[in-house]
């Protein structure tokens, strides 16, 4: 038996989800399958060098035989057909019971890119999806607002997002070291609700992000077994969506359905944190793969059409379903203009989705999920369009053609990097992990993108497109005034400024490479307590 140490802070309701036959599942999985994930961290890292040193990524030669086979994943279960519409969001209380009520088909819970790993979030969001899972979520505010579930016979299939394979949980250490962040996610989740979710008629479904390859998603899928196996539950009962938002991911994505086959659903098409993931790779590869301000590379780019036009392929293939990329806009309150124009983008991007062939596709707002189902349902009138097949042809140069994406390097863009970058850390080193800024839901992913954009710009001699080079004391000295403008302007999350400002300096000038901005951020909320 492993010995399980806690050595979080106290959670409300902590002990119903932090019970002893908990811990041990938990623990068990941490045995069983945590050394292999450090294994396949470590071979992350070699991979990684390689791409540094030759620029080039292919598809795998040990697998052609998968590629060229005829075969397909198991059949969805019936209340995972019609996906039209998902809301996306952490699984803070309030916020979780408005993903509820939103009327998408699936809502996301994230414990992933869009929540901190503040211990409170940990086992404060387990809490909050034991009662949403058994339709007894409700909450009255301090100043006397209640949030109660609509129609609590007609809600979103639940689908947990757990923490990338990377992120460690230190608050929970099995014999005496810290445990696997994604572990610690699925375990608890699973063995709290899915007998009730079968005897629901649902099951436990999960979206699995970050992975890099198929032998990732092999190890996925021997937690399930195991864990399907230890408590009972039928196998292939639990169903997976990959999200495909790494560059060598993509080059894997037949290997990886195949590796999950009975208990996968689908892949999606995480367009935020791939182009993160192509920066990170392609960083100080040889040639040019510097890529414009963020917010011009579009999915119309030849390298993002690509990608979307090989997973739709590969999943209606195998009789997966494709995921489509998150519309991020939060409606204003106050300006219709910004709504109108962004509505039409929304439109936009979902209709060039569903057009596509995509069976459904992520909203971050409630106020989105009428706009997203009307484009599907008058362009995908039947649950999903699995059946359409279509003859892509998709090579690795087409995959790696950063430089035929269209824009430019522009002072306004690398502003907007680091504010965005420095107002989200702040928030999140407070324990807030999806943040509107500037009408967009912002997370973990749109900041890394923000940081390591610096990074490579600084790095690699790039250039702004008036001719200024963009070197350490430019990004110092727009760091310096995009700081004294968030001081100047407050705002709950100020007292955190200072160090959200180091931290990004750090991980965005630094001579080393931080793999994750979220690594060094975690350290910092445990020298803090969180």
């Amino acid at each position: 038996m492993s010995q399980v140490t806690v050595i979080g802070p106290s959670v409300e309701r902590g002990e119903e989800i932090l019970t002893p036959e908990a811990l041990a599942f938990v623990a068990d999985l941490q045995a069983r399958f945590g050394e292999r994930r450090d294994r396949l961290l470590a071979a992350r890292r070699t991979r990684r060098a390689e791409i540094g040193r030759t620029g080039r990524l292919d598809f795998l030669e040990e697998t052609a035989d998968i590629r060229a086979a005829d075969w397909q994943v198991a059949p969805a279960p019936p209340d995972l057909r019609d996906r039209r519409v998902e809301i996306t969001g952490p699984t803070e209380r309030k916020m979780a019971i408005n993903a509820l009520n939103s009327g998408a088909k699936v809502w996301l819970a994230d414990f992933e890119d869009a929540n901190t790993p503040h211990w409170v979030n940990v086992v404060g969001g387990q809490v909050n999806l034991y009662d949403a899972v058994r339709r007894s979520i409700e909450l009255t505010t301090e100043d006397g607002k209640d949030y109660r579930l609509q129609d609590p016979d007609r809600l979103p299939v639940i689908m947990p997002r757990p923490r990338g394979w990377h992120l460690p949980e230190a608050h929970l250490s099995v014999d005496g070291r810290r445990s696997v962040g994604a572990l610690v996610d699925f375990g608890l989740y699973f063995f709290h609700n899915a007998h009730e979710l079968v005897e629901r008629g649902t099951g436990p479904y999960f979206y699995l992000p970050k992975m890099e390859s198929h032998r990732e998603a092999r190890l996925w899928n021997d937690v399930f077994t195991h864990a399907e196996e230890a408590l009972g539950i039928g196998p292939g009962t639990i169903r997976a969506t990959v999200l495909i938002e790494t560059i060598p991911a993509a080059f894997e994505m037949d290997e990886i359905l195949y590796e999950l086959r009975d208990h996968c659903s689908g892949l999606n098409a995480g367009r935020w944190d791939y182009l993160f993931s192509i920066i990170k790779n392609l960083r100080d590869a040889p040639g040019d793969h510097t890529l414009p301000d963020r917010n011009a590379v579009t999915m119309n780019a030849p390298m993002m059409r690509a990608y979307c036009d090989l997973l739709v392929a590969t999943c209606h293939r195998r009789g997966a379903f494709a995921m489509g990329g998150m519309a991020a806009f939060i409606p204003s309150r106050r300006d219709p203009a910004v709504n109108e124009a962004a509505m039409a983008k929304v439109r936009e991007d979902k209709t060039r989705e569903a057009t596509q062939g995509f069976d459904g596709s992520w909203v971050a707002h409630p106020d989105l999920v009428p706009l997203c189902a009307e484009v599907f349902d008058e362009l995908m009138p039947s649950p999903n369009q699995v059946s359409l097949l279509r003859d892509v042809q998709v090579t690795a140069d087409d995959l790696l053609d950063v430089a035929a994406t269209p824009g430019s390097r522009t002072m306004a863009g690398l502003r907007t990097n680091v504010e965005v970058g420095i107002t989200y850390l702040a928030a999140w080193l407070g324990g807030n992990g999806a943040v509107a800024i500037h009408h967009l839901m912002e997370d973990a992913a749109t900041a890394e993108i923000s940081r390591s954009q610096l990074w490579q710009w600084a790095h690699s001699s790039a250039s702004l497109e008036d001719g200024t080079p963009v070197d350490r004391s430019l990004v110092e000295q727009v760091v310096a005034d995009e700081y004294d403008a968030l001081v100047a302007a407050g705002g709950p999350y100020a007292v955190h400024l200072r160090q959200a400002r180091d931290l990004f300096l750090a991980t965005a000038l630094g001579d080393d490479f931080a793999e994750f901005l979220t690594l060094p951020a975690y350290d910092e909320v445990l020298r803090a307590g969180g």
